[in-house]
């Protein structure tokens, strides 16, 4: 059966994006220094030969076991979700070639007929809470796994649920002092989760949790 996983990167005091990383100032990096910020949290990311072919950013990168991880979490990932405010952003931000290659399923209040974008992501815009928008991306994944993508809020949603599986976090050595923070509006019960695996370099900790 398919797994519903997230991984994302987080900074040693908790938070996902830094103060300043709103729509309102999305085009303005320097706006409390958000850009600097948000490229210090994902330099890891960014210097893998496998994201940056995905990206098209071009020849080079780093190979090894992080690079084996990157290429593991978008091999295995048949479906994502997200919210209004992560997609609003990369709407502006990504390239017409959308990173993903799925089936994107979009919670928002917002009315809009599918978005088809070259690669196979096709993003579907879903009004009707999020369990409808799992039980789509369940269906669109066949045996491969759903990836929550964020933003903070719907992975705290979906948290809430007890629907995920496995936590994937790259702990970044930064520090942000404010902005979105992954675990607040957790209710009771708590899920619970054991260490699966712990994996280093010079520029983040990556931590797999899965559900116990």
């Amino acid at each position: 059966m398919s797994k519903v996983f997230v991984n994302i990167a987080l900074t040693l005091d908790g938070y996902m994006a830094p103060e300043g990383m709103t729509m309102e100032h999305f085009s303005d990096p320097g706006y409390k220094n958000w850009g600097a910020k948000w490229g210090a949290l994902m330099t890891w990311a960014l210097n893998q030969k496998y994201l940056r072919e995905k990206l098209k950013f071009g020849e080079g990168g780093e190979t090894g076991p992080v690079n084996d991880l990157v290429r593991h979490t978008f091999e295995r990932t048949g479906a994502h979700i997200m919210g209004k405010r992560m997609f609003d952003g990369g709407e502006r931000g990504w390239p017409e070639e959308a990173p993903f290659h799925t089936p994107v399923y979009v919670l928002t209040h917002t009315r809009r007929e599918p978005w088809v974008r070259p690669g196979g992501t096709v993003f579907h815009f879903v009004n009707d809470g999020p369990e409808r928008a799992l039980a789509l991306a369940r269906e669109a994944a066949g045996s491969r796994d759903i990836r929550i993508s964020g933003g903070a809020d719907v992975i705290q949603q979906y948290l809430n649920l007890g629907v995920v599986d496995e936590l994937e976090i790259a702990l970044a050595p930064v520090l942000f002092g404010g902005g979105r923070r992954l675990f607040e509006n957790l209710a009771e019960p708590l899920p619970r989760f054991r260490i699966d695996r712990v994996l280093r370099d010079a520029t983040a900790t990556h931590l797999r949790y899965v559900r116990q």
